[in-house]
């Protein structure tokens, strides 16, 4: 028999952490689920469930308890509704804290998600945009001000702690018909603004094809940070007449404010995506396709058809 694999899942209350942990399970590893939200879905295969705060004292009693062989930090959080301490302490302290404690126990393996977010969307980005290229996004947001620092601190860890093999992912749009990330709401709702005069290109990956890329990186050698995009980029306006949805044109000007009236009843793009329906952010997936042999398999349109259940 092989030695035991046991992987601890962060994030694991979300959709894209659990198809992970499903699929995993299926590989034989012994799955361990962290959230600091309650976890209400029933999985479907057996895990090791805890609620806890990525930056307190009970994290380390679950690393010592089960000792994880794999780490998958995917709990990055980017929820509006959460105070900006509280999403400071879980980002960036709680990462580190993750980070610290697969070095004291041992971890062999370690993915820590991240998002294309953090290279801004500019109007003189170029085309694709490559892991070693400097970072664009403001720190206006704080939103983008934690992913920032998240990032960064697991960039120079990569290197600088090679007794645990990690991979830090950068991936594009993140939809799916399971996933309930802003994007994928967006996409979904009947009416949306649109800014005149803009229709810059957008990136997709759909749910399933960033699972097979975290899978990829998980059981591979290969360390680094890597970007994860889909197959083709889309003119934004043509996804969303893929979506279905009624575009109402609006002024740039206002687009923050139209945006923010709405927010109150339905959700809507938080503030910190609004450039990224104006100026284009297009990802190189070179590099994991060179480390890992990952391709996807959704095509972009696809995965915004089936993010509305249309296909």
């Amino acid at each position: 028999m092989g030695a035991k694999k046991t992987a601890l899942i962060t994030g694991i209350a979300g959709g894209l952490a659990q198809m992970v942990g499903a699929e995993l399970a299926g590989q034989g590893f012994e799955i361990v689920g962290v959230d600091y939200r309650a976890t209400h879905d029933k999985l479907s295969y057996d895990a090791t469930i805890y609620k806890a705060n990525y930056n307190k004292t009970m994290i380390e009693d679950i690393f010592r308890r089960h000792r994880p062989t794999h780490v998958l930090h995917l709990g990055r959080v980017g929820n509006l509704k959460v105070r900006m301490g509280k999403r400071f302490d879980l980002n960036v302290i709680g990462s580190a804290k993750v980070m610290e404690l697969c070095r004291k126990y041992e971890a062999r393996r370690l993915v820590v998600l991240s998002t294309f977010h953090i290279y801004g969307a500019h109007p003189h980005n170029h085309t694709p945009i490559y892991e070693n290229e400097p970072l664009r996004a403001g720190s206006a947001f704080p939103q983008i001000a934690d992913a920032i620092q998240l990032d960064g601190q697991a960039s120079i860890w990569v290197y600088q702690h090679p007794e645990v093999q990690t991979v830090l992912l950068r991936p594009c749009n993140v939809i799916g018909p399971t996933i309930s990330n802003a994007m994928s709401r967006f996409l979904r709702q009947p009416r949306v603004p649109v800014m005149i005069g803009f229709n810059p290109m957008v990136q997709f990956v759909h749910e399933r094809d960033m699972v097979s890329a975290i899978m990829a990186v998980i059981t591979g050698e290969a360390v680094g940070v890597f970007n994860v995009a889909g197959r083709s980029p889309l003119p934004w306006r043509e996804a969303l007449d893929l979506a279905g949805a009624r575009q109402i044109p609006v002024p740039s000007n206002l687009a923050s404010l139209i945006l923010k009236v709405r927010g109150a009843f339905r959700p809507v793009l938080p503030p910190y995506l609004i450039n990224f329906t104006k100026y284009p952010c297009i990802i190189s997936r070179e590099a994991i396709r060179e480390a890992f042999g990952w391709e996807p398999e959704v095509g972009d349109a696809e995965a915004v058809l089936t993010t509305v259940g249309k296909a």
